[in-house]
């Protein structure tokens, strides 16, 4: 068996101990603990209510929590259940990522299960599985096959929250600037929290960091939260368009819901807990699954310069796409984006994505000559299918469509979904869309492709079951600096994006421009230095990378960076913190063992140590350093930028300067 095969099977380095017991007693109360004692969950039963409750070294992190369902074909199960058993285990197993920002991944946790009996009307079982981590915990519902259980037509998941105090909290609403997630993130008490979208972050008055998220969103609509009062919250489902959350049919088993619970806001980014409550890789050969950086014929679209349809600047043509390929091949990128190259972009194509093919290409756009034009520079085109939406259109020509890019050799593509609903009616994050998404990148896999879904329903680490599928927006990315009439991003945003959309998984944010001029008839620009567009290439995770601006704005030494930084890590540290003000991230590349240093801040200039403990003992190495120039200002200076090499090694502490919006960016080469 090859190393890989045993990455996706879970098997390498398997370190498994299971203590399976199980107890049959009418008990209102069963307990598990982390492995290391300190994290505790409760499962009990009040007067025929189950609720859940949590504690962290014997302080409350979630008070009494309500569980439960309500139906429209059945009566709510939410009531009359006593324990009719309980099982424990223990698990603990190191297995390998193929690609990601740690290699290796401890799975180490203790389980409960407790099979519910409903003890009046149609005595219904209903089982909870908790599995709870050192650094927090998740749990699910299990609907067992059973007489009284068939089809569910769920109206409500009654899941609580409920904290014991009013924390602050970083959070988006949901469905409000639009459904996409791309929202600027806010910074307020818990009271002051309306329903919102998950990763929901706080801060505890004692200092906790905690994320609320799910994971293996299967079948299933996205979980939101509703604020009950001050400091309690409900899961609401994202219904479709009928009103009805969920269909489903037992057996069957929800998606996990999910806690970090840590002492520092770093920790939560190298939490791998979402990660461990998803399924071992379904894929036999993953071979194919390669981490790439890329440019493309897209950045040229959103500053006006070239347009999606046909015509005078039409971007995607034949000619144009070759002078991207020299440019990638020259500089050391492994592929190149082209959108607008297929039929359905003229006229108000979000307003009519029935019209796009995603076989026929526009008249000045030869694929064929182009891929092979690609192969012999060794670079790969990435294929791009914007759906506006239609999604009854796009699976009518999907297995077409990857047949097509297989043919021609293309094994990536990025799909979009410009649109508020789907098929004019279903939100992307409810149960109509987690099916159309499944079924994208499970197809694409059959025809050995890699996704990069925009517009999306938001990750819950499927990446780990269908390594294939690499990376998605559903945040704000760089395109807002092109045109959004807010101004684009604010310096603070991408501080804060660590801690909030990015625990949910890789990010296609596109870093890397250069171009710091405000777009003809635009309000937007880009609100940072030059140096904090290199830093970005290590805060901010994808294995699907781009270098976003256009070529001719790519010279000088800053690109330097930008050529060498990889898109696959082996080891990823936060080396230092404070959600919305600055952060400082350390990963290790996986294939060169050379590390990379990314520190970034808001507005706010700033002086910040780097402490290079984490290199290997008794080496000696070059730190290259990236950095902003002394008058440096993302308003008046973007461009001020310097470079320096200084010997280090594990006892050294950098001092890096951040100018306001600004960063830093450190290759350290052993010598």
């Amino acid at each position: 068996m090859n190393t890989l095969k045993k990455v996706c099977n879970g098997l390498l380095l398997l370190l498994l101990s299971c203590q399976l017991s199980e107890v049959s007693a009418k008990v209102n109360n069963s307990i598990v603990a982390s492995p290391d004692g300190k994290l505790s969950v409760n499962l009990s039963i009040e007067n025929g209510q189950a609720y859940y409750s949590v504690s962290r070294n014997s302080k409350s992190i979630l008070l009494k929590s309500l569980l439960g369902f309500t139906f429209k074909n059945i009566p709510s199960l939410d009531k009359d259940f006593e324990i009719k058993s309980v099982e424990k285990s223990s698990f603990n197993q190191t297995w390998e990522q193929p690609w990601g920002e740690k290699r290796f991944v401890v799975n180490n946790y203790n389980e409960l299960v407790v099979h519910l009996l409903e003890i009046k009307n149609l005595k219904r079982k209903l089982d909870l599985v908790f599995r709870v981590f050192n650094d927090g915990f998740g749990f699910r519902y299990k609907f067992p096959q059973q007489p009284n259980i068939d089809s569910l037509i769920i109206t409500n998941e009654e899941t609580e929250f409920n904290f014991p105090a009013v924390h602050n909290a970083w959070w988006i609403p949901v469905h409000s600037d639009n459904s996409y997630y791309e929202s600027i993130f806010r910074h307020t008490a818990l009271n002051k929290v309306d329903t919102v979208n998950t990763p929901l972050t706080l801060e505890t008055k004692e200092g906790l960091f905690l994320a609320i998220h799910e994971a293996n969103l299967t079948d299933y609509a996205s979980m939101t939260l509703v604020r009950i009062d001050s400091s309690r919250f409900k899961c609401e489902l994202v219904p479709w368009a009928n009103g009805i959350k969920v269909y489903a049919k037992a057996p069957f088993e929800t998606p996990w819901r999910t806690m970090i619970i840590t002492d520092k806001p770093g920790d939560l980014v190298t939490s791998y807990l979402m990660l461990n409550l998803n399924e071992p890789c379904k894929l036999q050969d993953i071979s194919w699954i390669k981490p790439i950086k890329y440019i493309g014929i897209w950045w040229g679209m959103h500053l006006e310069k070239y347009s999606w349809g046909q015509g005078a600047i039409h971007g995607a043509t034949t000619e144009n796409t070759m002078r991207y390929i020299d440019f990638s091949a020259k500089n050391g990128f492994g592929g190149v984006l082209v959108e607008g190259w297929n039929e359905g972009w003229d006229g108000n194509w979000p307003e009519n994505g029935n019209v796009f093919s995603f076989t026929k290409a526009y008249p000045d756009f030869d694929i064929d000559k182009i891929c092979k034009y690609a192969e012999s520079k060794k670079i790969k085109l990435i294929g791009h299918h914007e759906t506006a939406g239609a999604v009854a259109n796009y699976e009518k020509q999907m297995e077409d469509a990857f047949k097509l890019y297989q043919l021609h050799g293309v094994n990536s593509v990025k799909t979009g979904y410009v649109n508020k609903y789907l098929n004019g009616k279903e939100w992307h994050d409810g149960q109509f869309g987690v099916r159309h998404y499944r079924k994208v990148f499970e197809t694409a896999a059959k025809y050995h492709i890699m996704v990069d879904n925009h517009e999306p329903v938001k990750p819950t680490g499927l990446c780990r079951t269908y390594p294939n599928f690499m990376t998605q927006e559903g945040a704000r990315g760089q395109e807002y600096d092109a045109w959004s009439s807010d101004g684009g991003n604010p310096p603070s945003y991408t501080t804060i994006l660590p801690f909030t959309r990015m625990l949910a998984g890789p990010f296609d944010f596109t870093p890397g421009t250069f171009n710091f001029d405000k777009p003809a008839k635009h309000y937007a620009r880009v609100q940072t230095t030059i140096a904090k567009q290199l830093a970005e290439y290590v805060i901010i995770y994808s294995p699907l990378q781009m270098a976003s601006d256009l070529p001719e704005n790519y010279n000088g030494k800053a690109f330097d960076f930008i050529k060498q930084v990889p898109c696959d890590w082996s080891d990823t540290k936060v080396l230092n913190a404070e959600i919305g003000s600055f952060v400082t991230i350390a990963r290790k590349d996986r294939n060169s063992g050379i590390w990379y240093v990314g520190a970034i801040t808001n507005e706010n200039k700033r002086e910040l140590t780097i402490n290079l403990q984490f290199l290997d003992k008794n080496k000696e190495y070059t730190a290259q350093i990236y950095s902003d120039g002394a008058d440096a200002d993302w308003k008046t200076n973007p461009k001020s930028f310097d470079y320096k090499e200084i010997k280090v090694n594990s006892l050294s502490v950098l001092s890096v300067n951040l100018a306001p919006g600004g960063g830093a960016a450190v290759r350290l080469v052993m010598k």
